[in-house]
């Protein structure tokens, strides 16, 4: 069976920078797996693993705009501490939900300076602006469930979604 839209496949992988640093990886655990298609791993990790096979390994080095994007000064913004109402230990480092400025929806911000009550928030991913290398062995290729293509991700015991009555979607 071949990696084509709506099978799962698992992969093990180790994931570096540049300089050669390892930043994850699968390594003595179990591997990752995700819906194919639905953009459920960085765009051009999946485009190369587009009609692959179980026991195909390959090494993918992706430009930053084909992982997680180039890193966007305007999603850096100094704010009040007292956005941060109830939170009694502001620290680099903590992640917050914030809302979108078009109020549809929330996104991750990162606090990544605290200068008395000047807070400086970071909408960016934290591998945004890098370029990334992938080391993969594909494990495993399997048809979706209806379930999961309808939520559009898969289901199982650590996928952190309940599976069935899910109400992930």
């Amino acid at each position: 069976m071949q990696i084509t839209n709506h099978k799962v496949v698992s992969f093990h992988y180790t994931l570096t920078n540049d300089q050669g640093t390892i930043i994850d990886t699968s390594a003595g655990g179990e591997p990752m797996p995700y819906l194919h298609g639905e953009e459920n791993i960085v765009p051009g990790l999946e485009l190369a693993l587009e009609g692959k096979s179980v026991g195909d390994k390959l090494k993918v080095s992706l430009e930053a705009a084909d992982a997680y994007g180039e890193f966007d000064p305007a999603m850096v913004e100094i704010v009040s501490a007292e956005l941060f109402d109830g939170v009694d230990n502001i620290e680099v480092g903590m992640e917050f939900q914030a809302e979108l400025p078009d109020g549809e929806g929330v996104q991750i911000v990162r606090i990544t300076d605290v200068d008395g009550d000047n807070i400086t928030v970071d909408g960016n991913h934290p591998l945004a602006g890098q370029n990334l290398h992938f080391d993969v062995e594909i494990t495993d290729i399997r048809d979706a469930t209806a379930e999961e293509l309808e939520h559009g991700h898969v289901h199982g015991s650590d996928d952190g979604c309940c599976g069935e009555g899910c109400d992930c979607d």
